[in-house]
């Protein structure tokens, strides 16, 4: 490097300021960094920011009756729901009921229909295809002649509520609320209101598993930190080992340990100690123990991780001023281990929470967990809607219950500790 003497200016052998250069310097190592995050980047944004976010707007989006409707959804914009809507109102509904049977889209109008007045479809179907034939009006006495469902207030504000492309309905109705014929938000019959027993039996397992895995791996992750290393290392391989097996064979398994002739009930009354087989599966019994052996691993390695970085000398220097065992274990080394605890915990809990496969083959119908329903309303139901509705509110509750736990049991809190 060269000093010039105007004005100062330290330049580099090729004249170029140094300052300057050492800019360009740091801006391609900013790029260099850039570059080697951004596929980790776009991937986090394609597979998992993405679909959330239509998760999220489907929970809220409902446009059929105005994609397959839309001269009635504009007819009904002035209606007061007071009485049953004017010439017109149904007018117009003859028209779309005339371009939605050409198109064969009526179905998808019945369907939509059908989520809050169950048998609407089939009646909407033959209301279409009715009212295709229809050549001049009044149109208002002839609809309703071709079902009595089109003078029922009920339909029409059910209608009315889809003039607009969002609503709260699916969410509502995961919550076990619904509209009355009036559009009032009121609550489910109790025949039908099953989402919050879901979400409650969602909840209730994810926290027994957790609890039966951290009082299960607990011991086992100290005595892997304790032992030494050769002997470790060939328990951990065996802790490992469920990861190299698939959920699903691991689930089928314990269907053949589980079952009513299966190894553990044979074995029991080969011992004589029943006289007939106990009913091991298909109940929350199965379900809760072959979840906890497949989520032992997740609980065990984050306690383990931090068990590894305590120091024997510091239960040994509490030994040495007079504490006993107990005392010194609970007071100097289990606090120490609360930040694994935690993590384990916590990432326990969250899988748990959308368990599907596992309580689907050994658990009973009402072992059914959220993800369950979930996938009959996105596979069978085709109501992505609900699907999406009962997905955003397991999320929320995710959210809010880790927030809960970062404020009770964070990370800076369990360091003060």
């Amino acid at each position: 490097m060269t000093a010039a003497t105007a004005g100062d200016i330290v330049r580099t052998v090729d004249g170029v300021p140094l300052k300057t250069k050492l800019r360009r310097a740091e801006r391609q190592r900013k790029l260099k960094a850039v570059g080697l995050v951004l596929p980790l980047f776009l991937f986090i944004i394609l597979g998992f920011v993405t679909p959330i976010g239509v998760m999220l707007f489907n929970a809220v989006h409902d446009n059929e009756f105005l994609a397959n409707l839309p001269n009635t959804m504009a007819a009904l914009q002035g209606w007061d729901g007071k009485d049953l809507p004017d010439e017109p109102v149904y007018a117009a509904l003859a028209e779309d009921f005339k371009v939605s049977w050409k198109n064969h889209t009526a179905a998808e109008i019945g369907q939509r229909m059908n989520y809050e007045m169950p048998g609407a479809r089939s009646k909407v179907m033959a209301s279409a295809r009715q009212a295709s034939k229809l050549t001049a009006g009044p149109y208002k006495q002839a609809i309703i002649a071709i079902d009595p469902m089109w003078s029922d207030m009920g339909v029409w504000n059910l209608l009315k509520r889809g003039t607009g492309a969002y609503t709260p309905y699916f969410l509502l109705r995961s919550l076990d609320f619904q509209y009355d014929e009036r559009s009032n938000i009121v609550a489910t019959p109790p025949e039908n209101a099953i989402f919050r027993d879901i979400f409650g039996r969602t909840l209730f397992i994810a926290i027994v598993v957790t609890l039966a895995t951290l009082l299960l791996g607990y011991p086992v992750a100290y005595l892997l930190a304790s032992l030494p290393l050769k002997i470790s290392n060939l328990l951990m391989i065996m802790v490992l080992l469920p990861f190299w097996t698939s959920l699903l064979v691991r689930t089928t398994a314990w269907v053949v340990l589980l079952q009513q002739h299966g190894v553990i009930n044979d074995a029991l009354q080969s011992l004589h100690l029943i006289n007939q087989p106990l009913e091991l599966i298909f109940n929350r019994f199965g379900t809760v123990l072959a979840m906890t052996h497949i989520q032992l691993p997740f609980t065990l390695l984050p306690i383990y991780s931090v068990m590894k970085t305590i120091s024997p000398s510091h239960v040994r220097a509490a030994r040495s001023l007079g504490a006993g065992p107990f005392y010194a274990f609970w007071r100097i080394y289990f606090p120490q281990t609360l930040p694994g605890i935690g993590a384990g915990c916590l990432l326990t809990f969250i899988l748990s929470l959308g368990y599907y496969i596992t309580p689907a083959l050994v658990g009973g119908p009402t072992d059914q967990m959220v993800s369950y329903f979930v996938a009959l309303y996105t596979n069978r139901e085709l109501n992505w809607g609900m699907a999406s509705s009962l997905g955003a509110i397991l999320l929320a509750a995710t959210l809010l219950l880790y927030y809960v736990y970062n404020k009770l049991v964070g990370v800076d809190r369990l360091k003060l500790s």
